[in-house]
């Protein structure tokens, strides 16, 4: 019997409460040991950061997020100086050094779509199994559709995650920070007393 663990994947730039939910919500309906949240540290396709959080102002926002949950955990495997963050190498060299370990790895609506145009999908998905998050301005039908389109392609196993439709971003949050509007309840109390006292996006 595998070990079941999922990965949540990001920016986290800040990690908000949908993030959170999501985790908790995975955790539970795939009956998973721990959510591991692991923050990119260079990712291709956010290359310009300007206003935005430092890779140790991320990451501590992360770890004051989770830090009163017990299944939830901060791993720092993407948070490498040099090289691209590309998800396919991170889960190949998690699956090689825990062989015993079953990789669940969430994704949201977006990346769905976006999918065959990641590093090596094919590989992706024989790493992990997807699980996938709604959005609201994506009919069902046609995520499992997408899902099920990917999968054949692939040869990979996608699942849908049932959640609550939290129409949250962390661009939306940085736009309301910027312009002095509160994110109060959005973050969790701890990361919005940082993002005050650090100044972050400001």
């Amino acid at each position: 019997m595998k070990r079941k663990i999922g990965i949540m994947g990001g920016t986290f730039d800040p990690i908000h409460i949908g993030h959170l939910i999501l985790g908790e919500k995975a955790y539970q309906q795939f009956g998973l040991e721990k959510i591991m949240f692991m923050p990119s540290g260079n990712p291709p396709h956010k290359q310009h950061r300007e206003g935005r959080a430092t890779d140790e102002q991320r990451v501590e926002m992360v770890r004051r997020a989770i830090e009163d949950n017990p299944h939830f955990a901060l791993s720092l495997e993407e948070m490498n100086a040099d090289g691209y963050s590309y998800t396919y190498r991170t889960l190949e060299r998690l699956k090689g050094q825990n062989p015993g370990v079953e990789y669940y790895f969430i994704i949201g609506a977006d990346s769905l779509f976006d999918f065959d145009g990641w590093k090596e999908p094919g590989r992706i998905c024989q790493a992990a199994k997807l699980l996938v998050a709604g959005r609201n301005h994506v009919e069902k039908p046609r995520l499992i559709s997408q899902m099920k389109y990917l999968g054949e392609k692939y040869n990979g196993e996608f699942f849908l995650l049932d959640i609550p439709n939290l129409d949250i971003s962390s661009k939306m949050l940085r736009k309301w920070i910027a312009e002095s509007e509160s994110i109060l309840y959005y973050v969790p109390d701890s990361v919005y007393t940082y993002i005050k006292e650090q100044k972050i996006y400001k």
